[in-house]
């Protein structure tokens, strides 16, 4: 049989989560099919067969965590016995020796009539590891469970899911007139606990979430991150893209959004304030001298940040293009791990949700971070004695202090007010 092998990921990456299987034993394959999606933290992939076969054994299961190199399944020539009477030849080895094991042990139990029953469970071990399905193994890791603790009903010795929670339920029970117990003489002083008959639902973080979760953590212990804001008035740029928005949807097959408007007035602001375009290497700041703007966006397991790259050198349809494309493949999860690597500088958009204000987090190792919002008619003075109804934008600036002043991110952000408010300034620079 042929090994099928967890593959390089990336230099960053050395393991993953089995997030589904997308054949089964006793699928025949060829060389190139894919066989199982990856979950990653950053972005999922596909492992594809390097051989022609039939697919003998899956060795994991969704939701099992596995390393580059790691073996997951087994893929046979497809000649001789089908996949079914191979796995089935398998099980009948197995089981005999397990007879065979169980026979010795229950001569032993008629000499020593008086073992207990844990010792009995701990001699269904197989070379020092218990014998349980992938799905048990699973469970038993999610409660905490010693699965060489676990009695089954299996003859054969095979600790089954149903046995995993049994056990766990009994030990919770045991836990619970200790717990009452010892609690009893504070019941008066303590707040009424949490009903828990009430219904809840339990659900595994994936491994993007935990990943997002733990980064996002990590920024705010090691960032002196603050945050200023500002408003823009976005009269001008809307009324340009209702003059142009036909034109150049003719053009170039692409609607004028908001965000190459933003994109490009971010660019024109690094420009002028090139240490927001910077990172933080020990005790060296590394001012970038490229512009690959990260744009945030939504996905179901989670925020992703795919980079336009080479922000500066595209045209307001090329960014349009590029960021649209980007969110396609997010939404598809079709992201590569190479589109989600290298950005200089973060926009975020949760104006799409409505959010009115924000302080969005930095995207280490990024020092910058533009936080973008709704866009809301407000009666605005326009000098003295006039008053006027305005589409106005609340923008903020996250920043690491560490790197960034006060002053300078300060005037960064009034930058992109005054290019985001003569907006023909960015059509002039392309």
């Amino acid at each position: 049989m042929i090994e099928v092998k967890v593959p390089e990921l990336a230099e960053s990456i050395t393991e993953g989560t089995i997030s589904q299987w997308l054949i089964k034993v006793g699928d025949k394959v060829e060389k190139g099919d894919n066989l199982v999606e990856l979950e990653t933290d950053k972005v999922n992939i596909e492992v594809s067969a390097e051989n022609d076969g039939v697919i003998e054994e899956l060795l994991k299961e969704p939701g099992d965590n596995v390393e580059v190199g790691e073996i997951i399944a087994y893929l046979g020539n497809g000649e001789g016995s089908s996949s079914k009477s191979s796995k089935e030849d398998t099980s009948e080895k197995t089981e005999a020796k397990k007879e065979e094991k169980q026979s010795a042990e229950e001569a032993k139990s008629d000499q020593e009539s008086k073992v207990h029953a844990t010792e009995s469970s701990e001699e269904k071990s197989e070379n020092g590891r218990t014998v349980a399905s992938p799905s048990a193994r699973k469970l038993a890791r999610e409660l905490g469970v010693d699965l060489n603790k676990v009695e089954t009903r299996d003859p054969l010795g095979r600790v089954r899911p149903d046995d995993v929670k049994a056990h766990a339920d009994k030990a919770s029970q045991k836990e619970a007139p200790k717990e009452k117990k010892q609690d009893a003489p504070k019941q008066q002083k303590q707040s009424p606990e949490p009903n828990d008959s009430k219904p809840v639902e339990r659900v595994k973080m994936s491994r993007r979430r935990q990943t997002i979760a733990k980064r996002l953590v990590e920024v705010q212990h090691t960032a002196a991150m603050l945050t200023t804001f500002n408003e823009v008035d976005m009269t001008a740029i809307m009324e340009l893209r209702k003059r142009r928005k036909d034109k150049f949807l003719e053009d170039n097959d692409v609607k004028l959004g908001f965000m190459s408007f933003f994109t490009k007035a971010v660019v024109g602001a690094l420009k002028k304030y090139p240490r927001l375009n910077a990172e933080i290497q020990d005790t060296d700041i590394v001012l970038k001298k490229f512009y690959d703007i990260g744009i945030a966006v939504g996905a179901e397991e989670g925020l992703v940040v795919p980079v336009v790259r080479d922000a500066d050198k595209l045209s307001f349809a090329g960014i349009e293009q590029e960021i649209g494309n980007l969110a396609k493949k997010a939404r598809d999860n079709k992201l590569k791990l190479d589109e989600l690597q290298g950005g200089s500088f973060t926009i975020t958009n949760g104006g799409i949700f409505g959010s009115m204000l924000s302080t969005p987090i930095l995207n280490a190792p990024q020092v910058g971070i533009l936080g973008m919002h709704k866009i809301q008619w407000r009666p605005v003075a326009i000098d003295q004695e006039r008053m006027e109804n305005r589409p106005m934008m609340y923008i903020a600036l996250s920043y690491d202090h560490r790197i960034v002043d006060g002053g300078e991110a300060v005037s960064f952000l009034a930058k992109i007010k005054e290019l985001l408010e003569d907006p023909e300034q960015l059509l002039l620079e392309g």
